[in-house]
């Protein structure tokens, strides 16, 4: 084997890993997909008007009651009695009507921030699984180029061999690391088929064609802690949840206290009476009558569930305390995370990577010339494609932070969404 091809085989594992993919699915086109077909979205819009069914529910004035009315019936030649009908209705008092709606209207509101937070959790682990295939896609890609080189290594290491200047442990030790990098294809391509699987699943479409995805893995974005802080104190859907959570809590107060203010329960009665009349002996004929009662809060003043709702706001207003002291730690913990693996993955491509490829390419030149031995030639790109690989693990972890980030935590997009808030 000519100096020219072992020089030429070599090259090809110095290929950069930065290039995209000509045609494939694009982050928008996975993000339709999922807002179309995953399952928490139709039921997330099935709570939301359901809660809008209660909050109309609630308003609702009460249906009257109609029937018959009779009194001293009797009959046979004797006749007399009186029968008709009555109409009773309760008059709803004190703002309790109101008062209702207002708990029921929270509630619906809530419904809404919740189908925010279900699509804020949906776009949020696409995203992140978009761009973990994008870097197994990545990855099998540096680890083809590797099992490419180590069989045009192992080649190489039997012809010089042949010609005297490799010995056998050379040749053996280039064998055991062309089967490990066949190893390593095998696992990132199952890696690759695994991350495209569990992508399809959060999508909607878990029998979607495996298909190549398009990006640009090294555009990772740049995160300022505060900024993102002051965005999640102010926008996170779980601080605005607990948020109107206080603000339903002291609806329900407002309503408990307009509980014991009675309503007046009003009948009308109109009927006939066959009562004969003095002197004539003629039926009394047509009469009305009316009556109107309430309830008196006597015994049951609703203190229970008063004192019930004066706990409810505590515990709600302790609850917003607890979802931002909470929500800051998550962010601390994140941007640890992010800043490490951004810092690393610049690390890797201003520094590590130009000099380990120089390094190769220097090594390769001084064995072009006779100056430098084989085996260093192997063990820089050696160095280089492991470099690379770190590199792809770098960036992942740098999106994978970045974007639950962005997501204020929000990631899992097949959680099960939260159910609707009912009236007490």
């Amino acid at each position: 084997m000519s100096l020219l091809r072992v020089t030429k085989s070599l090259t090809i594992g110095v290929v950069s890993c930065t290039l995209l993919h000509a045609a494939g699915l694009r982050l928008e086109d996975l993000e339709q997909m999922a807002l179309s077909d995953n399952p928490t979205m139709a039921q997330m819009q099935a709570n939301v008007q359901a809660a809008e069914g209660l909050a109309r529910q609630a308003g609702l004035y009460p249906n009257p009651t109609a029937g018959y009315y009779g009194d001293q019936i009797r009959g046979g030649s004797f006749g007399g009695g009186e029968e008709g009908a009555f109409l009773s209705q309760t008059l709803v008092m004190g703002g309790k009507l109101g008062a209702a709606r207002r708990v029921a209207q929270l509630g619906a509101k809530e419904a809404q921030t919740n189908s925010q937070a279900q699509r804020l959790r949906i776009l949020g682990n696409v995203r992140a699984l978009f761009y973990q295939v994008l870097a197994a896609q990545r990855m099998v890609e540096v680890r083809q180029n590797l099992v490419k080189l180590a069989g045009d290594a192992v080649q190489t290491s039997h012809e010089l061999g042949n010609v005297g200047q490799a010995d056998r442990p050379d040749i053996l030790q280039a064998e055991v690391e062309q089967q490990q990098a066949e190893v390593s294809r095998r696992v990132a391509q199952q890696n690759l088929r695994a991350s495209w699987k569990i992508l399809a699943t959060v999508v909607g479409k878990p029998d979607l064609e495996v298909s190549a995805v398009e990006g640009d893995l090294e555009a990772i974005p740049e995160m300022n802690y505060e900024e993102s802080l002051a965005a999640a104190l102010s926008d996170s859907p779980e601080v605005k949840l607990a948020q109107q959570e206080v603000e339903r809590a002291e609806a329900m107060l407002s309503q408990a206290r307009k509980v014991p203010i009675p309503d007046l329960q009003v009948t009308g009665i109109l009927m006939q009476s066959y009562e004969a009349l003095p002197g004539s002996g003629r039926p009394a004929g047509l009469m009305g009558g009316a009556q109107i009662g309430v309830e008196l809060p006597i015994f049951d003043r609703n203190q229970g569930n008063i004192a019930a709702a004066k706990a409810g706001i505590e515990n709600a207003t302790q609850e917003l305390v607890r979802v931002r002291l909470d929500l800051r730690r998550k962010l601390a913990n994140l941007f640890r995370d992010y800043d490490a693996a951004r810092s690393t993955a610049l690390q890797y491509k201003t520094e590590m990577l130009p000099r380990a490829e120089q390094a190769y390419m220097l090594y390769r030149g001084n064995y072009q010339k006779m100056a430098a031995a084989y085996p260093q030639v192997l063990i820089s790109q050696r160095t280089l494609f492991q470099l690379q690989v770190e590199y792809i693990q770098a960036l992942d972890s740098t999106w994978q932070s970045a974007l639950q980030i962005r997501a204020f935590g929000l990631t899992d997009g097949l959680a099960q969404p939260a159910g609707i808030q009912r009236a007490p």
